[in-house]
């Protein structure tokens, strides 16, 4: 149903999967939305189909590598759809490989679009937000912010940075006073492109670990976000349960993904030795919303705020330690 008040959203990642789904969400509740990515046919082609439904629709083909073309893109943007009111930051790029043989030049592309695109779209959002002192910026995240998993060292590597830079800015906005809020929220294995166009060193071609949501999932719980206030987010069981279970048994977990996420993370149909890949160059006859693990990926998942489930554990796990030791007392005493 479209909103009363119409807002400028901007997206960057559009053109494909998560980024794409959430530009499509806003869209349909009646705000204006702006698209950034590389590929300038696939960011036409999600114009098209937003202005179908009679969404308002801009976008900028800009690498989000780039600092000073995301800024002037985002300058372009607002001057055609009006002041910022939700940006979203989530572009983003990973080689599936060991690190033994992944090379500097790929680590280094996947932590520049993955973590300093964030850091580049949110100065870009900050110049827009700061002039009247409100808004609010969303950093598409992940449970692999707080579990490094093998094979996805760059990825995860960039994912918690997004972590403790996002928290940087969360202190100085909340010591200025000010009304812009900054939200983080944090993915389970989502059924995009990336697993058909990611570089890969591997034997076998790329897929998600465990059970993929659907994009269209992540973009609706995003959507909600929107009008939100905490922290933190978590989208799926997944998620929650990665994030718990690493502050609570991470040597558990380091022994489990070693001995499961290699294969886990690969199909059985062989990598081929010139598959096209996105990491240099985006692959135009790729972008699309899902990916290729449709079957069995799931159509809903929860949305938990961060802080509530650390809460909630904490007064269970009190709840039980207090009725062991009251039932250990009792015995004590008989």
């Amino acid at each position: 149903m479209p909103r009363i008040r119409a807002r400028t959203v901007i997206i960057t990642g559009a053109s494909a999967g998560v980024g794409r789904a959430i530009a499509k969400r806003f869209g349909e509740a009646g705000d204006r939305v702006g698209l950034i990515a590389r590929d300038e046919d696939a960011l036409r082609g999600v114009q098209r189909e937003l202005q179908a439904r009679f969404v308002h629709a801009e976008y900028e083909a800009v690498d989000v590598a780039d600092a000073q073309a995301l800024l002037d893109a985002a300058e372009r943007l607002e001057e055609r759809l009006g002041p910022v009111d939700i940006w979203i930051n989530d572009a983003m790029e990973t080689v599936f490989s060991t690190v033994a043989d992944i090379t500097p030049e790929e680590f280094r592309r996947v932590t520049e679009v993955t973590y300093l695109g964030f850091v580049h779209g949110t100065m870009a959002a900050l110049r827009s937000m700061r002039r009247r002192g409100e808004g609010r910026i969303i950093q598409i995240g992940s449970a692999l912010a707080y579990r490094g998993i093998p094979l996805q060292a760059a990825y995860c590597g960039a994912k918690h940075a997004i972590r403790g830079f996002t928290d940087s800015l969360r202190a100085e906005l909340m010591h200025e006073r000010s009304r812009i809020s900054l939200s983080i929220v944090d993915l389970p294995a989502v059924n995009t492109p990336q697993f058909d166009w990611a570089r890969a060193h591997l034997a076998h071609t790329p897929r998600p670990m465990g059970r993929p949501v659907e994009p269209e999932v992540i973009a609706d719980a995003v959507y909600r976000v929107g009008d939100g206030g905490f922290r933190e987010y978590w989208i799926g069981w997944p998620t929650l349960l990665t994030i718990l279970g690493n502050a609570v048994a991470p040597a558990l977990l380091h022994r489990y993904l070693a001995a499961k996420a290699i294969a886990g993370q690969q199909t059985d149909v062989p990598l081929v030795p010139d598959r096209t890949d996105n990491l240099d160059h985006p692959v135009t006859r790729l972008h699309r919303t899902r990916g290729s693990f449709s079957q069995g990926a799931a159509q809903q998942a929860i949305l938990v705020p961060g802080d509530v489930a650390r809460a909630a554990t904490v007064a269970i796990g009190a709840a039980i330690f207090f009725a062991l030791g009251a039932t250990m007392t009792r015995r004590r005493w008989r």
